[in-house]
């Protein structure tokens, strides 16, 4: 019978995959299944990432997981959001370690070979306003908060009393010339996700300063 890493090569798509999968794959279940992926594991050419997914590490991906990809498969329902966002879309200078999300379950971190994944609960009546679907290379993609709705996320996941864009500016160190392009069209949808309450002063707020 062939390795779990050698059938994960040949089928796993850029380089992820489910138990289930691997059951589908190499036509067992059971105990048999998990001694597969046990050895696999041990062999340090698999990856346990969460319960029930794993990956090809480093030697045999070849470059093909993308981080941010992986963090809707670990948990979900959820977006790339906060720190990360902001990053990705160059809004702020700092570096991000861990990848950050935003889910409507309970907030939870996981370390994984990969790295961490931190996911943040934001309740919400539209979750995925002001979200878009990103490309992740190869065929892969993954939901990524626009800027606006990154920092209105932050905002909540932080508690932050802001009502302006004074503090985006000195806090996160978010360049004016990043808060121009934003569009009174974002902020109606941002502003649509969220209940009355804190996020909504600020996005009040710094709209108002933007004068859109």
């Amino acid at each position: 019978m062939q390795t779990v890493t050698e059938i994960a090569i040949e089928r796993a798509e850029r380089g992820i995959f489910t138990r289930e999968q691997a059951a589908l794959w190499a036509g067992s279940r059971g105990a048999r299944l998990d001694a597969l992926l046990k050895r696999g594991v041990a062999s340090g050419e698999v990856w346990r990432i969460h319960r029930g997914l794993y990956c090809l590490s480093d030697r045999y991906s070849q470059g093909r997981i993308n981080p941010l990809e992986l963090a809707q498969r670990i948990h979900g329902p959820s977006y790339v959001s906060l720190e990360t966002a902001l990053s990705h879309h160059g809004w702020i200078p700092e570096a991000v370690q861990a990848v950050t999300s935003v889910t409507l379950g309970r907030s939870r971190t996981f370390s994984t070979p990969i790295g961490l994944f931190s996911f943040t609960r934001v309740p919400q009546r539209r979750f995925l306003s002001g979200v878009r679907r990103a490309s992740a290379g190869g065929g892969g993609a993954f939901f990524l908060a626009t800027p606006l709705k990154a920092l209105a996320d932050h905002v909540y996941a932080q508690r932050c009393d802001w009502h302006s864009s004074a503090p985006v500016v000195e806090s996160l160190r978010v360049e004016d010339e990043s808060l121009a392009e934003l569009t009174g069209e974002l902020f109606d949808e941002v502003m649509s996700a969220y209940k009355p309450g804190r996020v909504c002063r600020f996005l009040a707020g710094l709209r108002k300063d933007l004068r859109l």
